[in-house]
């Protein structure tokens, strides 16, 4: 599994949310989600943005570019 996708998978459980919980949040669904965290996808730059600005880290974080 890549970074992105651990990324966002440890985002969504540190969070103690659900896929389709966490879709919500993001306006997508949790088939989005579950493809996210399996690598099969990507999130947009879009997404990538909002996830940071929602849950407070960086989107250098979520891009395996930084630690924290």
């Amino acid at each position: 599994m890549d970074t992105i996708a651990n990324r966002i998978k440890e985002i969504r459980k540190e969070n103690h949310l659900s896929q389709s919980d966490f879709g919500k949040i993001l306006a997508v669904s949790q088939d989005n989600v579950s493809l996210w965290e399996t690598g099969k996808s990507y999130p947009s730059v879009q997404h990538v943005i909002l996830i940071a600005k929602t849950f407070n880290i960086s989107t250098d974080y979520i891009l395996g570019v930084s630690d924290f």
